[in-house]
């Protein structure tokens, strides 16, 4: 008799379960209520509220591309270093802006 299995079960893909989708989507949307309710508190430092509102918006840009765009798995390196290239090309071109419009 043959066995249809053509793979080990060391050389399958493991599959993650739903509930990491569940738990960044939960997480996206506690993040998004605390950011509201800080800016419509209005009683906070700007300079902190802005820092504050930029380290959630980081952390939410960390949870949609590791779970949701699945950058944590492997294989998804070249993905990653252009997202950061682009990062980069965008920060320095705001940067320069700026500077061209201030100078």
């Amino acid at each position: 008799m043959s066995t249809h299995e053509t793979t080990s079960p060391s050389k399958r893909h493991k599959h993650p379960s739903p509930a990491n989708h569940y738990y960044s989507y939960i997480a996206s949307i506690l993040l998004t209520m605390i950011a509201f309710l800080l800016v419509m508190y209005g009683g906070l430092d700007k300079t902190f509220l802005y820092g504050f509102l930029l380290f959630m918006a980081l952390i939410q840009v960390t949870l949609q591309l590791a779970y949701w765009m699945h950058m944590k798995e492997k294989g998804h390196l070249f993905p990653i270093i252009g997202i950061i290239f682009g990062g980069i090309v965008a920060l320095t071109a705001v940067a320069a802006a700026v500077f061209w419009m201030w100078w």
